[in-house]
Formats: structure tokens, C-alpha cells, sequence
């Protein structure tokens, strides 16, 4: 059999891979680029809803490294870029909903007795999370996880109102299964020189942040990234290959050959944004963690009552709340006024994820009426509206799967175990949210930094 070769293959049509390949063809290797679902983009692409073309899984990325805004400058997308209202968001605890505090990372705020934390987490609450400021280095030193750290240095109180929600809606893992170096890498960083004070260490990375929003989208959706990636791709003679899936790779005397249901490429380079391990030395026994598997429910309304955005841009679930099976609510229209204006006067965006862990995900119904009810009754708690469904003007179901792999320490153990793995192994490269994280900042600079080290 007789089989194709080029300079680079990359498994995995994600932005990681969008990125790494893109990299790869500008700097002049034949590169194709291999997805197994219908199109590229991974959960960064665009579903449309009653004649709006929506995000249809992330909407923003982190504005902190930099990273993200310099290849939108790069790809012609600067002036694209846009800032989410400051109308702020909030948290449904079980006492009731509460404004999310402004300040903080992860949820942990900078100035913990400021009168919007004392708000959610009361008095007391504020008190023993002022602790942390006086408290020696010492306390918490020994905290294998998030949880543990902030519980020891700021309380449980932290925890479960602030904490919790925000790591819960964002990266669908709990606080007391990953380590604060794991999804706040430069929040750990600067710890030390905070002597110890997670307080100090949040008002250190916000003062050195970029001035502006903590989070950036772009004009019409950042899906736009995923259309711009593309296009530079093909124009640098770039081939992208749907509906292909990698089942294995090999090292071969003529490089690395990749298995496919039909078929297979040999390459001299290969980068894996996506974890297909089967074949490589040595990681039969690994097992990364799959991620929680996220549904995300979009509602279009024609409901003037939105136009007062009774909960700012969203709301954020802590687990326990009654009678709510969300994690999170985003109010697109009210987050976004780039999408206020295409949906016009009275008409609303509302999107809804479920998937904070595997037992809740899997008990929704499967039924495409049944979770656009849920998710209106949902909606209905935490915008504290009774929502009508005779106002729903369209819904739309997107389910994400293998889109945020959760950093808990037997994932980080497992990812340290194939990044060694690869280091011996010549040509070979690994990238993606598997192994670099969650939120696009990471994905992108990790997947720079692999497109680099082939180039």
C-alpha cells in the first residue's frame, strides 16, 4: 500500500491545532491538518439561532498574557477586538443570589472585607477571609489542592459562595481536586512575594494585568478566530481534513505514519493537539482525564423585561442550589453589545451549561424539548423572571465533549508522563487544552510555542 507523505501532520482541529498548523504552513512546511468531526474549531465555532450567528461554546479569552490579542493583531483582528458590559455577574448560592465580586481571581477576592464581598459571603465570612492577610506564609504551605488552600488561609465560606461556582462554571472541575497552579498558574507565581497572602497575590496579578477587561470577545463572536485561522491556513497552502480520526500513530523509519480509518499519512513531523496515544512507547497505561462533558442550551427571546439585565452578564451556580440544574447562565445580549445591536430592541440571548460533573450531566434528559424547558425553568430562578414560553423565539442544543479535561492531579501526573514520553521522541509534538489547560490564552500560547519548536 502505498501511502501519502508530507512535511507535518497535526491531529486535531481544534484552535490548538487551527494554531500549530497555521504556524506551521506559514513557515513553509506542506501541512495537513486532521479533524475528526465535521469542521474545524473545536468548541470555538458558531452555531446560528433565530438569524443570529452565535458562539456556540467559548465567547471570551483572558486578556492577561497577551497572547490571544497578538494573534488576533496577526491575523488582522485587532480592530475586532471588544470589551464585555460592566454591568458585572452573579452568584446563585443557597441563601439566594448575590452579586459576584468585581476584584478577584478565580473567585478570590483582592480586598476581602470590600463591601461587595461582605455582601456574599457575610460578615463573618469577610472576617475570617481577612485572616489571610495577617496569617505567616506558613499556613496553607502544606495545601495539595485549591480547595484545601483557600480554606485554610481564607475559610470555607470562600470556598463554597466564591470559589467553588466560578471553577465549577469555568473549568467543570471542583476546588477540592486541583491545585491552584493548575488553572491559575500566575497567581501561584506570585504567591511568594505576596509572602503567602492568596489577597495579595490577586491584587498583584490584577495590578500587572493589561489595563481594561480581565476578558476580551471579538466583534460578531469569537468564532471569528476559528474563520480567520482557516482561511490563513489554506492560503498558505495549508490542507485541512474533516471527518478523518486518527486511531494510532507509529514511529517508522520514514518519520511518524498516522492511522486512519482509511488509510494513513507519514510525515517527518507530527504534533498531537489531540490525545491520540495509542502506539507511542510506554503510555498504554496512561489515562488522562476526559473532561466533563458540557451542554450548553441557547435561548432567543422576545422579552423587553431582559433589557434591564435583572443579573448583569450571568450568573454563576454554586452546587447544592435547589431546584436549578445549571452551572452557569450567560446573558449574551447584556454581556456583549455588539450582539444588543443584531438582535434589536426586546430581543435576548440567553445560553445555559450543564456539565459540572458526570452524574449531574448524565441524568438530563436527551430530549431536545425537554432541555429547552429545563433550561427555560432554569433561566426563570436565576433571572428571577417567570419566563414565557410563548417569548421563545428559537433554541438551539450544542454538546461538547473532551473540551475541558479537568487539571486534577492524576491528569497532571498522567500529562507529565506523555510530555516525557514525547521529549524522546524525535518529531514528535504535543499541544492542546489536554495537556497546555483550559481557556484559550493557554491553548494558544502552548500551541505557538509547540508550532516553534518544529519550525
Amino acid at each position: 500500500m502505498s501511502l501519502e507523505h508530507v512535511d507535518a501532520v497535526v491531529v486535531g482541529g481544534g484552535i490548538s491545532g487551527l494554531v500549530a498548523a497555521r504556524d506551521l504552513a506559514r513557515a513553509g512546511h506542506r501541512t495537513v491538518l486532521l479533524e475528526g468531526r465535521d469542521a474545524p474549531g473545536g468548541s470555538v465555532r458558531s452555531h446560528t439561532v433565530a438569524g443570529l450567528v452565535l458562539d456556540a461554546g467559548a465567547d471570551s479569552f483572558a486578556t492577561r498574557s497577551g497572547t490571544v490579542a497578538a494573534l488576533l493583531d496577526d491575523l488582522g483582528l485587532h480592530d475586532q477586538i471588544c470589551t464585555p458590559s460592566p454591568t458585572g455577574a452573579w452568584v446563585e448560592l443557597t441563601t439566594g443570589p448575590h452579586p459576584l465580586p468585581r476584584t478577584g481571581v478565580l473567585g478570590l477576592p483582592a480586598h476581602p472585607f470590600s463591601a461587595d464581598v461582605r455582601g456574599t459571603i457575610g460578615l463573618w465570612g469577610s472576617v475570617r477571609a481577612s485572616f489571610d492577610l495577617v496569617a505567616p506564609a506558613r499556613v496553607g504551605a502544606d495545601a495539595n489542592t485549591l480547595g484545601s488552600l483557600v480554606q485554610a488561609r481564607m475559610g470555607r465560606r470562600v470556598v463554597d459562595r466564591l470559589v467553588r461556582p466560578v471553577v465549577g462554571g469555568i473549568h467543570a472541575a471542583d476546588p477540592d481536586t486541583i491545585a491552584l497552579d493548575a488553572v491559575a498558574p500566575h497567581l501561584a507565581a506570585a504567591l511568594p512575594g505576596a509572602h503567602g497572602s492568596l489577597a495579595r497575590a490577586v491584587g498583584t496579578v490584577s495590578a500587572s494585568a493589561p489595563a481594561g477587561s480581565a476578558v476580551c470577545g471579538l466583534d460578531g463572536g469569537i468564532h471569528g478566530l476559528t474563520d480567520a485561522l482557516v482561511a490563513d491556513l489554506r492560503a498558505h497552502a495549508g490542507e485541512i481534513r474533516t471527518r478523518q480520526r486518527a486511531s494510532a500513530v507509529h514511529r517508522t523509519a520514514d518519520g511518524w505514519r498516522v492511522d486512519l480509518v482509511n488509510g494513513a499519512l507519514v510525515a517527518e513531523h507530527l504534533v498531537l493537539a489531540a490525545p491520540v496515544l495509542t502506539g507511542l512507547p510506554g503510555l498504554s497505561e496512561v489515562t488522562l482525564d476526559q473532561g466533563a462533558p458540557v451542554v450548553l442550551v441557547t435561548l432567543v427571546l422576545d422579552d423587553p423585561r431582559l433589557d434591564a439585565a435583572p443579573r448583569g452578564t450571568g450568573v454563576l451556580v454554586a452546587p447544592g442550589v435547589e431546584g436549578v440544574r445549571a452551572k452557569a447562565l450567560t446573558h449574551a445580549t447584556a454581556k456583549w453589545p455588539w450582539l444588543a445591536r443584531a438582535a434589536g430592541p426586546g430581543r435576548h440571548v440567553l445560553r445555559l451549561s450543564y456539565g459540572r460533573g458526570g452524574e449531574q450531566t448524565a441524568a438530563l434528559p436527551e430530549d431536545h424539548g425537554q432541555l429547552v424547558e429545563l433550561a427555560m425553568a432554569d433561566a426563570s430562578h436565576l433571572l428571577g423572571l417567570p419566563l414565557d414560553a410563548e417569548r421563545l423565539v428559537a433554541a438551539d442544543v450544542v454538546r461538547w465533549t473532551q473540551a475541558l479535561p479537568r487539571p486534577s492531579a492524576a491528569h497532571r501526573d498522567a500529562v507529565a508522563q506523555v510530555r516525557a514520553v514525547a521529549a524522546d521522541l524525535p518529531g514528535l509534538t504535543i499541544t492542546g487544552a489536554w495537556v497546555a489547560g483550559t481557556g484559550l490564552a493557554a491553548v494558544v500560547e502552548d500551541a505557538r510555542g509547540a508550532a516553534a519548536r518544529v519550525a
